[in-house]
């Protein structure tokens, strides 16, 4: 199990796991923005600070897997 962590880390870093690394960039972009954003509208409501930060984790967790759905690796 390690060693395919291994593996796919040196690829990666090589940059030889990716087909196209600017559409990963993109949709994580994007991704981080929107839980960003939540997080920050939601840090203005008047409630303890763990909610706003859980509930854009769980927002962002359940976007992801959506917009990387085309995501194709070598």
């Amino acid at each position: 199990m390690l060693e395919i962590g291994w593996f796919s880390a040196k690829l990666f870093f090589k940059g030889k796991l990716i087909r196209d690394p600017v559409y990963f960039v993109k949709q994580t972009t994007i991704g981080i923005a929107i839980g960003f954003l939540l997080l920050v509208l939601l840090a203005q409501a008047p409630i303890p600070f763990y909610l706003p930060i859980i509930l854009s984790s769980l927002v962002t967790g359940m976007i992801m897997p959506f917009l990387l759905k085309d995501f194709k690796m070598k």
